[in-house]
C-alpha cells in the first residue's frame, strides 16, 4: 500500500501555493480508534469478558475484535470459548462494558478535531460512520461534539455493518454524493475493506499495528496529524478502478 507523498508540513486544512485545490466532495470518517482513542478500550471490554470465559485473548483474536461489531466479537468469542452463555448474552454484556469505558473515557485521536476544524471552514461535509452501537456512538457525539457531521450512522442504521460496503454507501446516498467522490478515513482491515468496497477513496490511519487491505485507492498514514485538505483532494481525485 503506498505511503502518502506529503508536501512540507502544514497546518491541517491549509492549500499549497498557487492556487486552491481540488476537495472532496465529503470526508466520512469512523469513530473507533479514528476520531477517539477508543479502539483499546473496546479490547479491553472484549479481554475482560474472554477472561471470564477462559479464553485469554491474543494477538490471533485481534481480526475477530478490532473493527468488528459488537455481534461479530461476541460470535466469536462463544465459538471459540465453548461457554454455554448465549451470543445475545455475551454481546449485552459486551456493549455494556464498552459504553461504560467510553462514558468513562473519550480522548480524541492526535490531528482529528483539528482536520475536522478545517474541512469545516472549507464547507465540506463530513459523516461519522461507525460499527458501534448508537449508544456508544451518542456517547462519544456527547463528549466530542455533534455539530461536526451532518451525517451520522451507527450500527443499527443498515441491514449490515462493516466489513460490508452497505454504512458508507448509506451516508453517500444520504449525503446525496456518489461515494466514489467521498474520502473514508479509517484504523482497521475492516473498516479499509468497507469504505473500499463502497467504491471511496480510503485513508488508513492505523490505531494497532495490523496489516492493512492493499488498493489502488487505498493510502496509508501514520497519524490525522500528517493529514490536510490538499492531501485529501489528492486521495480522491485518484481514479477509481
Amino acid at each position: 500500500m503506498p505511503e502518502a507523498a506529503l508536501p512540507e508540513p502544514a497546518l491541517p486544512g491549509s492549500l499549497p501555493s498557487g492556487g486552491p485545490a481540488a476537495l472532496p466532495s465529503a470526508v466520512l470518517f469512523d469513530m473507533d480508534g479514528t476520531l477517539v482513542d477508543t479502539e483499546q478500550l473496546w479490547w479491553q471490554a472484549a479481554a475482560e469478558l474472554a477472561e471470564e470465559l477462559d479464553h485469554p485473548l491474543t494477538d490471533r483474536d485481534a481480526p475477530e475484535v478490532l473493527g468488528q461489531a459488537v455481534e461479530h466479537t461476541a460470535a466469536h468469542l462463544h465459538r471459540v470459548s465453548g461457554t454455554t452463555r448465549t451470543e445475545a448474552e455475551l454481546a449485552a454484556r459486551l456493549g455494556e462494558s464498552f459504553a461504560g469505558k467510553v462514558a468513562a473515557e473519550t480522548v480524541p485521536r492526535p490531528g482529528a478535531l483539528a482536520l475536522l476544524a478545517a474541512l469545516r471552514e472549507a464547507r465540506v461535509p463530513t459523516a461519522l460512520v461507525s460499527a458501534s452501537p448508537r449508544l456508544v456512538v451518542d456517547l462519544v457525539l456527547s463528549s466530542i461534539g455533534r455539530d461536526w457531521f451532518a451525517v451520522t450512522l451507527a450500527a443499527e442504521d443498515t441491514a449490515r455493518t462493516k466489513p460490508a460496503p452497505d454504512p458508507y454507501l448509506a451516508a453517500a446516498e444520504r449525503l446525496g454524493l456518489d461515494p466514489a467522490a467521498c474520502v473514508a478515513v479509517e484504523d482497521t482491515p475492516t473498516g479499509v475493506t468497507s469504505a473500499a468496497a463502497a467504491g471511496c477513496a480510503v485513508l488508513a490511519v492505523p490505531s494497532t499495528a495490523v496489516p492493512m487491505p492493499d488498493g489502488d485507492r487505498i493510502t496509508l498514514l501514520d497519524s490525522l496529524e500528517r493529514a490536510d485538505l490538499a492531501l485529501l483532494g489528492k486521495l480522491c481525485a485518484a481514479p477509481a478502478v
